[in-house]
């Protein structure tokens, strides 16, 4: 039996033997069974001359079972670490090192030690080594800059880059520190990063989720660069964080920003199991929405319109598809997503909530990639890699094929007939001159369709295109120039009969120019600084007969066209190591042009027809109304130890566009109305405080925020307004003001088996109609919720990670019901049936609580496969509850019955496979 023994590990030692460098061994003999392998490790270092180094945490689950008569040692580790991911090498100096993933290399490739070639660019770059040179490029000393080519006598400026070494892509959001000093650098969306440090040795480290920490040696003797290359970690399936690195929420001086990442977008169950970006920010903090099905979201009390959603720099006005279902982003498209819910950048203007900036791929600089997925409901499919050796492409598209569910339903059913249907495509394009010169060209187009019977059908799309040329003029100066324009609209075709048939229309045509500069005044400033111009067309709606038969009566609201513009300047100023300042402003300036003919009302009267004092006419290009004003922004941070921060910010905003919603979400009917000189800009400002505290070497997040808003020139409507083909709108508008206040706890594991976030909001969002309105007073002039307005909000998302490749994730979340307006009598008036109302949003629906649950099981991670594949499944709405999204009321033989509409009232199973190759 023993003979056999041995002939097995003769054996799997010659299998193995490719894992690890073995030199001469001295042999092992004993009995170890049932042991742990730190025991085992204690064993042998007491009978030989071998030591082991290696994480307890790594092998904290190998048991040792053997029973060796003088075997080496490689041949029982090889037996030891046989299916799984460790590694090991033994050294000449009979040291043994244990690794995950790769064998450590103990000899040194030929050109480790040999001189490093002068050179005039004071440069040292990871670009272009061989894989061989990465793995020691940590150990090597690097010598930067050139001596007497410094801004200052003691201190020096260190700047590279940080990408991929799979795809050659860049990296945002890593944190580049040197050890033992407090200066950190973040990385931009080109991966670019910049810090200053004292000269001399130095031991830098580059640490980003998504990739393996990256350090170097370096001895700063000037200005220089340095560029690294981190590996690709596609084993971190366990990692949910929502910032994209540990401690940037206690470094960064901004509030109210979060950063969400592709792979916590992914654990996160989802309608259908499609990953979705909107979905996944609603489970951050002060973020709601009114109901299920709705993509329309509101941050910190805003309305649905005062978010701005940016996809690669271009306007989206209506991110969803299919009723709401999905939204308008394909995940496998996207590289990084941020929510600025306070602090927003001064490049960033136009609305008064929230910055909702979507990043898209560029496609990679290695090899041709793809992949996709087929789900229930939708397919995906997309591909990105090299076109030469400077150009780089992304391409992807989804389609749904959603019709089959209807035909689900009961044949007397009204909704048997309906159908629904969507697809979008993105390009882009990315080609590099030089080190110093990049174009990017980005282009988005969607298109989505449904009729709930077959005399009527809605139809909207998105068009977007960018272009932009990205500068780099020196070390301390970078500017990105941009041109595109983006367009919205969506017809009803309307078939009932002939007579009446109809094709109603709405459009929104945005062209845009950006220039954008960041610029290193010194080791403690860093200027942003830039202008923007927004030209604005609208179609405000057009009504006409469709066929020769229709007797409907062709209508058109005049168009409106307007031109917004801003001059922007901010400084983020580091004070010293505990005090961090981020400060600008903004000057807004919106003109309202012709052709326009504009009602002119007389002054102190409620605006009618009947108080019309004179019209004027304006020609084309002509300035028919101009508004102007400066925006702030600041925020500071003053770190009380490296392990908790103070913050504190105060913003303020213009919006000079309205959306006309009867409501409390985006729907594809929604218009849009350009301020003019009846309705005035609406005006936003918010002040916010926060405490964070970082526990267990930043594996444990937590924060609180306060914040209070207030708000004037807002949109409301009174009783009975029309918002379609309305040629007066200004006369059925409320001018209203606001306020909202709130709290917002988090706490959040990010690393380990178990790790999520849990989270609770208190907030109120209250309007008041404001006291130089004329017209109706809704509720008496006294402050009444708005639509969506719930004060109390929990959010646990809990993932739990069983091995490499299968984890599970729960979420859990409670609101209160949004507010209603109820019908509380019936009368008699004038020989009818009237309705008598309570006071507008005096009531509550029903509270929300769902929870889902999903099961993610990956394919092995091998690097080297032909392609990757994963399915995602799961329940959304585990427990089948009919939450409400919204209430009705209908006459029922006579007597006014209210009834209660829930989208998803039991629950939906799904799953999707996910490929890629």
């Amino acid at each position: 039996m023993r003979k056999w023994g041995f002939t097995i590990l003769g054996l799997l030692f010659g299998w193995f033997s490719v894992w690890a460098q073995i030199p001469e061994s001295e042999p092992i003999s004993g009995i170890f069974a049932g042991i742990s392998f730190e025991r085992f490790a204690q064993m042998v270092e007491g009978r030989s001359t071998y030591r082991f180094y290696f994480d307890q945490g790594e092998v904290a689950s190998i048991e040792v079972n053997l029973n060796a008569n003088e075997n080496s040692l490689g041949e029982l580790l090889s037996i030891i670490f046989s299916g799984t991911g460790l590694r090991y090498t033994i050294d000449g100096s009979k040291r043994v090192f244990i690794t995950e993933g790769r064998a450590l290399q103990t000899t040194f490739p030929r050109s480790f030690f040999q001189q490093r070639e002068s050179s005039t660019s004071d440069s040292a770059t990871s670009a272009g080594i061989s894989e061989q040179d990465r793995i020691f490029a940590k150990n090597k000393l690097w010598e930067i800059g050139a001596a007497g080519r410094s801004f200052s006598p003691t201190h020096s400026r260190l700047s590279g880059s940080v990408k991929s070494s799979e795809s050659g892509s860049p990296i945002i959001g890593a944190i580049v520190y040197a050890a033992g000093q407090n200066e950190r650098g973040i990385t931009d969306e080109n991966g670019n990063y910049s810090i200053v440090l004292p000269k001399g040795r130095h031991t830098l480290v580059f640490q980003n989720f998504g990739a393996y920490q990256e350090q170097r040696q370096v001895n700063l003797i000037g200005d220089g660069t340095l560029d690294v290359y981190m590996d690709d970690n596609i084993i971190s399936l366990g990692e949910v964080t929502v910032t994209s690195q540990r401690s940037a929420n206690i470094e960064r001086p901004e509030m109210g920003l979060e950063s969400i990442t592709v792979q916590s977008m992914k654990k996160i169950p989802a309608v259908m199991g499609e990953v979705d970006v909107l979905k996944a920010i609603l489970t951050l903090p002060g973020v709601k929405t009114v109901g299920e099905a709705s993509v329309g979201f509101n941050v910190r009390g805003g309305a649905a319109d005062q978010n701005l959603v940016l996809f690669n720099q271009a306007t989206v006005y209506n991110p969803s598809h299919l009723f709401g279902l999905f939204s308008a982003f394909n995940s496998d498209m996207i590289e990084g997503v941020d929510l600025y819910k306070a602090g927003i950048p001064v490049q960033y203007g136009g609305r008064l909530s929230s910055v909702l900036d979507v990043k898209a791929k560029y496609g990679n600089r290695e090899k041709i990639e793809g992949g996709g997925g087929i789900g229930t409901m939708t397919s995906r499919l997309y591909l990105e890699g090299p076109l030469g050796e400077k150009t780089t492409f992304a391409l992807g598209g989804r389609t749904t094929y959603s019709n089959w569910i209807f035909g689900l339903l009961d044949e007397e059913s009204e909704f048997r007939e309906s159908r629904a249907s969507f697809a979008d495509v993105n390009l882009n394009i990315r080609h590099t001159f030089n080190e110093k010169n990049e174009i990017r060209i980005s282009s988005y187009g969607s298109n989505d369709s449904f009729r709930f019977d077959r005399d009527t059908t809605f139809r909207y799309q998105n068009r977007n295109v960018n272009l932009s040329w990205v500068r780099y003029f020196n070390e301390k100066l970078e500017g990105e120039f941009t041109v595109g324009h983006d367009f919205y609209g969506f017809q009803i075709d309307g078939n009932l009969d002939s007579l009446n048939a109809f094709d109603f229309g709405f459009s929104m045509n945005q062209s845009h120019w950006r220039n954008h500069f960041t610029y290193d005044l010194s080791e403690k400033h860093r200027l942003s600084f830039g202008m923007n111009h927004i030209l604005y067309r609208l179609s405000a709606g057009n009504l006409d007969p469709r066929g020769q038969a229709s007797l409907v009566i062709p209508r058109q609201v005049e168009p409106e066209q307007a031109i917004e513009s801003a001059i922007y300047l901010g400084d983020e100023f580091e004070i010293n190591s505990r005090w961090l300042v981020s400060y600008g402003a903004r000057y807004a300036v919106y003109n309202y042009l012709g052709p326009k003919e504009v009602n002119r009302y007389i002054p102190g009267q409620i605006r009618t027809d009947a108080t019309i004092e004179r019209i004027d006419s304006y020609e084309a290009g002509d300035i028919v109304h101009t508004y102007h004003g400066p925006e702030m922004r600041i925020s500071a941070r003053y770190s009380i130890d490296n392990m908790t921060s103070l913050k504190a910010g105060y913003n303020s905003g213009r919006q000079f566009i309205h959306m006309l919603s009867n409501t409390a979400a985006i729907s594809p009917t929604d218009t849009w109305k350009m301020s003019d000189p009846n309705v005035a800009p609406q005006f936003g400002e918010q002040l916010s405080v926060g405490y964070f505290k970082n526990f267990k070497n930043n594996t444990v997040e937590t924060s609180i925020e306060v914040y209070y808003r207030r708000l004037r020139n807002l949109v409301d409507f009174g009783s009975g307004a029309t918002l379609i083909l309305n040629e007066a709108i200004e006369q059925d508008i409320v001018n209203t003001r606001g306020k909202a206040y709130g709290v917002e706890l988090m706490a959040k594991k990010t690393v380990g088996k178990l790790n999520g976030w849990v989270s609770y909001t208190y907030s109120r969002s209250l309007l008041q109609t404001s006291a130089d309105e004329l017209a109706e007073k809704i509720n008496d002039g006294r402050f009444y919720p708005s639509n969506f307005d719930q004060p109390h909000d929990v959010m646990i998302a809990a993932n739990f990670e069983f091995t490499k490749r299968v984890n599970t994730s729960l979420n859990a979340n409670y609101s209160t019901g949004r507010p209603i307006t109820l019908p509380i009598a019936k009368f008699q008036y004038g020989g009818s049936d009237r309705v008598f109302y309570s006071d507008r949003n005096e009531h509550r629906i029903p509270d929300y609580f769902r929870v889902d649950f999903s099961v993610n099981l990956e394919g092995n991670h091998r690097v080297r496969k032909l392609a990757h594949a994963s399915w995602s499944l799961g329940i959304y709405n585990v427990l089948g509850r009919s939450n409400p999204y919204s209430v009705y009321f209908a006459p029922v033989n006579g007597i006014l019955q209210g009834y209660q509409l829930s989208i998803f009232a039991q629950p939906i199973p799904f799953i999707t496979y996910n490929f890629k190759f």
